[in-house]
């Protein structure tokens, strides 16, 4: 390998690629083009002739086959170039901790911002190891740039080894995953793949073929405003209303108090006057039933508030944001079970997990990609407090080198 994966990695943490959910366009960020013109370029500076970044931020490239067989299944590896918008990704400066000895990681811009190993336990195992860390001021962005570079240090491998037959290989890049939007233009019959793997998780060894179902929530209010020096018995104020609302949600539903299989509803953004006030909130749950009943308690709650404002009205509005990635994949063991062979050949013991959370694999899986998720090897997603090692990335590496191997032998 040329350029290793933490090269790769250190050089695509360094752009700016949050996603906006209230931006209508795709991508939602310009600024995610950015990385997507510097993953064309590498891609066609390794020899890939139809690496392409199409006009809605997708980048889309060929590894081609180079075995005697023609029943080769096409697999598509896939990784998204936005991070999240839930805290800072401007001029992260990643630190690298070199032959990590265990304890404590002090991150040298926010002092105050400690990785304590009893809080982060997968530490323990990485004693010896190189970890990557921001300076504690902004997210690292290991979700999902790491799954991006070890898609690329794999394609790279892969195309310097001829001697290893697999058959052809769609590689994926998508913008906005974060705010689940991230496949909503990809062109399923351009890609051309038969399934597909994200690289997208977190501990290493770990593939997933179950996420959450997830709807999105938006309540419009409407008050009653009125000067308030005149408000005695007519005022209804519309920030008020929607902070009765946030306080009726039941507090053993929200995420700081699930775990598990538990779903949850919980309120992301509110904003407002005393005339109008929205509340966004998104809701999840592991079955499509649970998702239907936490949308009947939403509004159940909304009703209830508002019946004690009489001049007010207020609107609910459910949008499907993607649904459990394993109803597909149940009808495709094959899929998981190569991946679990991968990451044996790779020298790890599989672990196959359920996500609290989505991939871009969940709305793939229903568009009629079959994607489940494979370990990135970062941990502490969307937070300051994030890090992944590099012999962990470099275990992704190996797998997805592993599982390209896997599909021709057993073609």
């Amino acid at each position: 390998m040329t350029d290793t994966v933490t090269s790769r990695f250190l050089r695509y943490v360094v752009l700016d690629t949050q996603s906006d959910a209230s931006s209508p366009s795709q991508p939602s960020t310009a600024k995610q083009l950015d990385l997507g013109r510097l993953l064309l370029q590498e891609l066609r500076d390794l020899g890939v002739k139809d690496a392409e970044l199409d006009e809605h931020g997708y980048v889309y490239a060929t590894i081609p086959a180079n075995t005697g067989k023609n029943n080769v299944p096409v697999i598509c590896f896939c990784a998204h170039m936005d991070t999240a918008p839930d805290f800072s990704g401007t001029n992260v400066r990643p630190q690298v901790i070199h032959g990590y000895k265990g304890g404590d990681i002090s991150l040298p811009g926010d002092t105050s911002r400690i990785i304590r190993e009893a809080e982060h336990p997968e530490l323990k195992k990485q004693i010896g190891n190189d970890i990557i860390t921001s300076d504690g001021t902004t997210l690292l962005g290991a979700d999902d740039k790491a799954g991006l570079a070890e898609i690329m240090t794999a394609a790279e491998f892969l195309l310097n080894n001829p001697d290893i037959k697999h058959g052809a290989i769609r590689i994926l890049f998508t913008p906005d995953e974060e705010i689940a939007r991230g496949v909503e233009k990809v062109d399923l019959k351009k890609l051309g793949a038969d399934f597909g793997y994200t690289l997208d998780g977190e501990t290493a060894g770990t593939i997933e073929d179950e996420t959450f179902s997830a709807d999105a929530a938006e309540i419009a209010i409407k008050g009653v405003a009125i000067h308030p020096g005149f408000a005695y018995g007519k005022m209804e104020n519309a920030i008020r209303i929607a902070g009765d609302i946030i306080a009726k949600l039941p507090r053993d539903m929200a995420p700081e108090t699930t775990k598990g299989r538990d779903g949850f509803i919980h309120p992301t953004s509110v904003t407002g006057t005393m005339e109008g006030a929205r509340i966004s909130l998104i809701l999840r749950d592991f079955t499509t039933e649970g998702l239907q009943a936490k949308a009947a308690l939403l509004q159940s709650v909304v009703d209830a508030v508002m019946a004690t404002y009489p001049g007010s009205s207020s609107s609910v509005k459910i949008t499907e944001q993607y649904r459990n990635m394993k109803e597909v994949l149940d009808r495709h063991p094959e899929i998981v079970d190569n991946a679990i062979e991968a990451i044996s050949r790779a020298g790890m013991k599989p672990v196959r997990g359920s996500i609290r959370g989505g991939t871009d694999g969940s709305r793939l899986s229903f568009m009629g990609l079959p994607c489940p998720n494979i370990f990135a090897g970062g941990h502490a997603f969307h937070s300051p407090l994030e890090w992944v090692s590099s012999q962990d990335m470099d275990r992704a590496v190996q797998t997805i080198v592993e599982l390209a191997k896997l599909w021709e032998e057993r073609a």
